[in-house]
């Protein structure tokens, strides 16, 4: 499973994990889910889960999790009590799970499985849409800040470096995991 996933080190990493359990154990694979989710949780480096369960045609869970870097990540998916809890799953599961890494901006746009590409014409429009907005109210926020501590001002380039520091995070993993889902219908339809 996660041996054989090329990973670099240091950098935030959102993880996809597709499992598709039989018809008749979606009520064992569940409640697997509540003992498995908090145990990731728990994993250092760890900033977040969604569970995406089946909609449409799909039988497929997707299990995303966001952690600070690739070496937490490479120790939640290596790690015994991972290992321990597959084990106990495996059993519920009609295929082996498929696991992706996707670093940074990737994410944002890759496609469900039964979906193709966002055009990137509607990628533009997304982020721009998103980067807009955030570019001024980001600014905005900070200028109290700056204002009342002058000798931040001195600092050549730390404002834009907080300004862009902040967006990008907020853009990673705040409002482009959910804005993407939020507007899915549109930005996947030829």
């Amino acid at each position: 499973m996660a041996a054989g996933i090329p990973i670099e080190i240091d950098s935030a990493v959102t993880t996809i994990i597709v499992q598709r359990p039989y018809k008749n154990q979606i009520h064992a694979y569940e409640n697997w889910l509540k003992e498995m989710v908090p145990l990731a949780q728990g994993a250092a480096g760890h900033r977040g889960v969604n569970v995406i369960r089946p909609h449409g045609q799909t039988q497929a869970y997707t299990i995303v999790l966001h952690f600070a870097s690739e070496a937490t990540l490479r120790n939640w998916l290596e790690s015994d009590t991972r290992r321990q809890m597959i084990e106990k799953v495996r059993p519920f599961l009609d295929t082996e799970e498929k696991i992706e890494v996707k670093t940074g901006l990737e994410f944002w746009f890759t496609p469900p499985e039964t979906k193709k590409a966002a055009p990137p014409y509607k990628q533009f429009l997304l982020t721009l849409s998103a980067i807009f907005p955030l570019s001024v109210l980001v600014s905005w926020l900070l200028a109290p800040v700056f204002s009342a501590l002058p000798f931040l001002a001195g600092v050549p380039l730390l404002k834009p470096f907080m300004t862009s520091l902040i967006i990008v995070g907020l853009m990673t993993f705040v409002i482009m995991p959910r804005y993407v889902r939020l507007v899915a219908n549109w930005l996947y339809r030829s």
